[in-house]
């Protein structure tokens, strides 16, 4: 089917605003998204459209039916799913998330996303290069540690490596030294942690020495005192958290929260504006290259945005770029 018919220059930013569970997220992307259109002078082309849990494919209607040029959104992955399923004919999008299976987007959609899969990646890559041949992955039970390592553990093997030994995380002091006895028969050159901060500490002390990765936001919220428990691990940040001194020269306005989350989501926001502007122009571009607040984006031929973090450690009760990684 073909797209709506476009009558305006009007983006369209369409989130979850009326959600309680997606609400506060959407609103810290709001946030962003809306004062990047400030400083660009455009904010009169820019029309938010709020819905609910389950009314995306509405609001996306009430977006076609004005011919708007863009329609930024959706933030979820469930919206993103209803919406590729249930409506074939739709303005170009820039999608806020990807799918859960990482299959192709429809014609005329983009995916900008903060997704660890993409931090995931990075540190496989980043491993590779540190010279590391064989890595043990220590996951645990929860869906995003399933996803980071998953992710983690196919680029690996894109790499030409052996799979990695994988290890279901258990607080259980048995299961731990079990585990323990086992990475010291047969270390591995690296170690990478998909588990919650909460227990990257108990986890790194029954590590042999050497390298570990650890998931993204390993380091929210922890206080100095755990941090230093978890000396020389390293990690994916955004560079709006990681080097914010970095992006004073460019001028993004900055609003605080007390949630690295709702900052990471405000930075989506100023991203997401970014290139709003250009995948609203009558001929979507073919090719970008973007120094962002969430990392340096680049379109791939899927229409999916790669993104590259900042490298993070963790040294001396404090978390810092890490240099030497670069």
């Amino acid at each position: 089917m073909t797209a709506p018919q476009v009558t305006s220059d009007v983006i369209a930013l369409l989130l979850p605003l009326e959600s309680a569970a997606y609400g506060p997220a959407a609103e810290a992307v709001r946030a962003g998204f809306l004062a990047a259109a400030k400083r660009a002078g455009i904010t009169s082309r820019i029309r938010v459209i709020g819905h609910g849990d389950d009314g995306v494919l509405p609001a996306l209607a009430v977006a076609a039916d004005a011919g708007v040029a863009l329609v930024v959104g959706p933030l979820t992955r469930d919206d993103l799913k209803t919406v590729i399923a249930m409506s074939p004919s739709r303005p170009r999008m820039l999608a806020l998330n990807q799918t859960d299976d990482g299959s192709p987007l429809p014609d005329n959609a983009y995916a900008l996303t903060l997704s660890v899969e993409s931090d995931a990646v990075q540190i496989a890559r980043i491993a590779h290069a540190d010279g590391a041949r064989t890595v043990a992955v220590v996951v645990s039970s929860g869906a995003l540690q399933r996803r980071f390592a998953t992710a983690f553990g196919a680029e690996w093997q894109n790499t030409g490596r052996a799979p990695p030994t994988q290890y279901p995380f258990d607080p259980n002091p048995e299961l731990l030294g079990q585990f323990r006895r086992e990475l010291t028969a047969r270390p591995p050159d690296a170690v990478l942690l998909a588990i919650d901060s909460d227990d990257t500490a108990l986890a790194k002390s029954f590590l042999p020495p050497g390298r570990v990765y650890a998931v993204s936001h390993i380091a929210d919220a922890l206080p100095p005192p755990m941090l230093r428990d978890l000396e020389g691990v390293r990690y994916i940040e955004i560079p709006w958290l990681a080097e914010p001194e970095s992006l004073a020269a460019a001028g993004p306005p900055r609003t605080r929260y007390e949630s690295p989350l709702q900052e990471r989501l405000y930075a989506l926001g100023l991203d997401a504006l970014a290139l709003a502007q250009m995948f609203a122009e009558p001929v979507p571009p073919d090719r970008v290259e973007l120094d962002g607040a969430t990392g340096h984006l680049s379109l791939t031929p899927a229409r999916t945005f790669v993104r590259q973090g900042t490298m993070m450690v963790i040294h001396d009760g404090r978390t810092m770029p890490d240099l030497a990684g670069r």
